[in-house]
């Protein structure tokens, strides 16, 4: 497993790096919806920033279900990005990855942002 950091740990200081979070934020999006706009755009700036973000497109293959890779990366990620778009609620594999964020928040204090993608 790959150097992870903590709780404390600013964002955008490398250098204070310390055992816990393998990934600063997970991505959750309608890839039809944003994956060439909104979402695409944030995960390129948040890679410019230093900012290490979980895309599913990265790791899991598109339109299967959700795997236990997708998961673990949620259970590894410090916060939580939804984006909701317009098809988001009717996506099966959003409402799973939705689910199992809703857990990480009760049990493990993980923090959800929210965010409509009004394009």
């Amino acid at each position: 497993m790959a150097p992870t950091r903590t709780q404390g740990d600013s964002l955008s200081s490398p250098s204070s790096i310390r055992l816990q979070w393998k990934h600063d934020a997970f991505l959750s999006f309608k890839g039809e919806d944003t994956r060439n706009t909104f979402t695409g755009h944030l995960y390129t700036i948040f890679k410019q920033k230093g900012i290490y973000t979980f895309r599913d497109d990265e790791y899991v293959g598109r339109g299967k279900s959700i795997s236990s890779t997708l998961l673990k990366a949620i259970e590894e990620s410090r916060f939580a990005i939804i984006i909701l778009s317009r098809n988001y609620a009717s996506s099966a594999w959003c409402l799973d990855e939705l689910a199992k964020i809703v857990g990480c928040m009760k049990e493990m204090k993980m923090t959800i942002l929210p965010e409509e993608d009004k394009i």
